[in-house]
């Protein structure tokens, strides 16, 4: 199997799991308890169905949109996932330049593999930082200051985080970041020498966005449900997400939304935008898949603040499903994680052309000339 043989996100992650030591793979692929939720994240959109029209004149369309005050060529969006280097070589470099030739929204994550000066200099297209709340208050303070320095254009604070769901597949392979060649995976390791040479001769793995205040993670081994538990602040409530709205002073969302409550906090804190998600299911299993939460929050707060639908999207109809909706736009982690791990840049390029083909047939076949056109009556739900 070869790049060229990827016709949708699916086929990228079996490539992945060729090329990727098992242990790494499960890493990304895998979720929270029974993988319940991460499961429905995807079968929730077969819940819904699509109307289309037809006879309407679709020679022409226009697939853009405004984020956070961004032009994004697509109502699509290239989550912040962490760890990115050890997948690929390249990590969030192969992803920033992949977003900016396609013109869409990217994000990096506090614990990215390149730094926040890195990506700044690499990239003009419009970029978001992911931010976990530290115990440690002055790494917190140096991140969002990088920030602004670096002129990123949001800032996303994750607040579903305060501790780790329990990933049994790590807990099985024993992966850490960095990564540790562990006695049961050698053989993995063993027979994915591509992987096995670029991480052991390649730039040293570290995290750059923690310098100067943590060890773990760059300098030691630690797993990422480790991780959570130890440095990330359980204390984070809604008066230290406002505090730190005010301290960015820019474009803010908060990620990890999923009940109208806490969608019409969001709007009294004065957020842009809110990023409805359980984390790809690796949070809390049983919670509700994004998109069947999309609608009730829609109703409670839509027009008021951006919202956009994070999770479980695998194909270009997901996408315009969460626009008619309601929401601005829709992300995701997998849907270029599983292509940088399979081929790098190359991989994340063609998955997003894929998903850009999927968009624009998809609309022609609707009958919709703009995402202004995809209402909720072009929707039936089961």
């Amino acid at each position: 199997m070869k790049l060229r043989d990827c016709h949708n996100i699916g086929d990228f992650k079996a490539l992945a799991e060729r090329r990727l030591p098992w242990p790494v793979f499960d890493y990304i692929d895998g979720a929270a308890d029974d993988e319940i939720t991460k499961a429905r994240n995807t079968s929730a959109f077969d819940d819904v169905d699509l109307v289309p029209d037809v006879l309407a004149g679709v020679g022409e369309i226009d697939t853009s949109c405004t984020i956070m005050g961004s032009r994004s060529a697509l109502p699509l969006m290239l989550s912040p996932t962490a760890l990115q280097r050890a997948f690929h070589r390249d990590g969030e470099r192969a992803v920033a330049l992949a977003a900016e030739k396609f013109g869409v929204w990217f994000g990096i994550s506090s614990l990215a593999t390149h730094s926040i000066e890195e990506i700044a200099a690499l990239t003009s297209g419009p970029k978001l930082f992911q931010l976990y709340v530290h115990k440690d208050k002055g790494l917190n303070a140096s991140m969002i200051e990088r920030c602004q320095a670096a002129k990123f254009d949001a800032l996303a604070l994750t607040v579903d985080t305060i501790v780790s769901g329990k990933r049994e597949r790590c807990l099985r392979s024993g992966f850490t970041t960095p990564p540790r060649f562990t006695p049961s995976a050698l053989w993995s390791y063993a027979t994915r020498p591509r992987w096995t040479m670029d991480y052991v001769f390649g730039p040293k793995f570290r995290l750059p966005n923690l310098d100067g205040y943590v060890q773990e993670g760059t300098g030691r081994p630690v797993s990422i449900q480790d991780y959570f538990n130890t440095m990330l602040d359980t204390n984070l409530d809604w008066d230290t997400a406002a505090r730190i709205r005010q301290d960015w002073g820019g474009p803010f969302a908060l990620k990890g939304i999923m009940s109208v409550a806490d969608a019409r906090r969001a709007v009294e804190i004065g957020a842009d935008a809110i990023i409805i998600s359980n984390h790809g299911g690796r949070q809390l299993d049983g919670s509700r898949a994004p998109f069947d939460q999309l609608r009730e929050i829609v109703d409670a707060v839509g027009g008021e603040i951006e919202i956009i639908l994070d999770g479980g999207v695998r194909r270009g109809t997901h996408v315009l499903k969460s626009v008619a909706a309601g929401a601005t736009a829709a992300s995701g982690g997998r849907l270029y994680l599983y292509a940088l791990a399979a081929a790098g840049q190359a991989g994340v390029e063609r998955a997003v052309n894929i998903l850009k083909e999927e968009i624009e047939r998809g609309m022609r076949l609707m009958g919709v000339t703009s995402l202004a056109q995809l209402t909720p009556d072009r929707l039936r739900w089961r």
